[in-house]
């Protein structure tokens, strides 16, 4: 997509939200979402801490099969130390956070779910390099402006069961928590304002549009949008803040890729809607609910 885009006749979506330019924070997801697309210039709403009401997730987690058992399952003293004294959680959206990977959906509600899918799951195994597969998955469906505020209206934002009891266990611990994702923020600040994370701690990708709504591409100066962008914008974070010891947690290979020196010191692997068998193998710890990440800071 490399001079595709054209900086006067782009339309985005302000990273950082001022509250102060708002008369009120909508109080669902559905006014979120046309608040959200209301002025076609850069736009934003803190995210506050009451939170917005999620759907019932109608779908059950996945279980642990006596084939999946492996031995990370059980922390060691080490994994459990780290994850109790972090200073910061680094959560990842599609799959974790959300019951949903949020293109699939986005592409299904446009048409062309099943060929996406496809590419997000080889995506995820890291078969083919990140960037390569999101250009592939977003040129099958070109996804309008207006077809991106009908899906933000009318599909709420799936949450994982016990996600948000755990966000709150971590924040009331002390713990800074951000949401480190390969989708696009257009979607993923209705997640944040339902979970009460700052909008200026979601780091993700961003959907661009032309001055008539119309889909030109996507950012390509995020740096979760290319293979080992999460470790990039994990390892950012830390610095920024000085954190000391810092948790990834996700179910993919980019999530896996953020464990490294100057990232993450711990990956947790969630398994609770996707197992992905290759990464799981890797994590320092594997879940499949987040009770027992609750229970272990208890």
């Amino acid at each position: 997509m490399e001079g595709l885009v054209n900086s006067s006749r782009i339309t985005t979506i302000g990273t950082h939200y001022k509250q102060k330019n708002l008369a009120f924070v909508p109080t669902s997801s559905v006014q979120f979402a046309r608040s959200l697309y209301r002025n076609r210039s850069h736009v934003g709403i803190e995210p506050q801490q009451r939170a917005l009401k999620p759907i019932a997730a109608s779908t059950q987690p996945v279980e642990a099969t006596p084939s999946s058992r492996s031995g990370n399952m059980l922390p060691s003293k080490e994994v459990l130390e780290l994850w109790r004294n972090a200073d910061a959680v680094c959560f990842d959206v599609d799959s974790t956070v959300c019951l949903d990977e949020g293109i699939d959906e986005l592409a299904e509600f446009c048409g062309a779910g099943k060929a996406v899918a496809e590419w997000t799951s080889r995506a995820m195994s890291g078969s083919v390099p990140f960037e390569e597969a999101l250009a592939a998955r977003l040129s099958l469906f070109n996804p309008s402006l207006s077809q991106l505020q009908d899906y933000l209206e009318k599909r709420p934002p799936r949450i994982s069961p016990g996600i948000a009891e755990l966000v709150n266990k971590l924040k009331a611990n002390g713990t800074t928590v951000y949401l480190v994702s390969g989708g696009f923020r257009q979607m993923i600040y209705p997640v944040a304002l339902i979970l009460g994370i700052p909008s200026e701690n979601v780091f993700a990708n961003q959907l661009l549009f032309g001055s008539n709504g119309e889909f030109i591409g996507f950012d390509e100066n995020e740096p979760t949008s290319r293979s080992g962008g999460k470790a990039t914008a994990v390892q950012r974070i830390r610095k920024a803040h000085n954190y000391k010891e810092l948790v990834m947690i996700g179910d993919g290979a980019t999530d896996l890729e953020a464990r490294q020196p100057g990232g993450a010191d711990l990956f947790i692997c969630y398994a609770g809607v996707q197992h992905r068998e290759a990464v799981a193998a890797k994590a320092d710890w594997l879940v499949f609910n987040f009770e027992e990440l609750i229970s272990a800071l208890e």
